[in-house]
């Protein structure tokens, strides 16, 4: 019985580390960034993909025509 109150403590100590501990928070932090800016970036080209595509080509062709190609 000893050993298993012992065991208890144990396991009980460990937990409260393991709530304590702050170390992921930093890089929780960084991956919930970089998922909204993947998200919201993702949102953006789906919503204006024809007026991106309308851009870059004016692009393309202003480029074509200024150098002759």
């Amino acid at each position: 019985m000893k050993n298993f109150k012992l065991a208890l403590i144990k396991v009980k100590q460990r937990t409260r580390e393991l709530l304590n501990n702050t170390d992921g928070d930093q890089i929780t932090g960084w991956l919930i960034v970089v998922l909204l800016v993947v998200v919201v970036g993702a949102f953006f080209l789906n919503t204006y993909q024809t007026t991106i595509e309308e851009i870059w080509e004016a692009i393309v062709q202003k480029i074509y025509t200024t150098f002759g190609i």
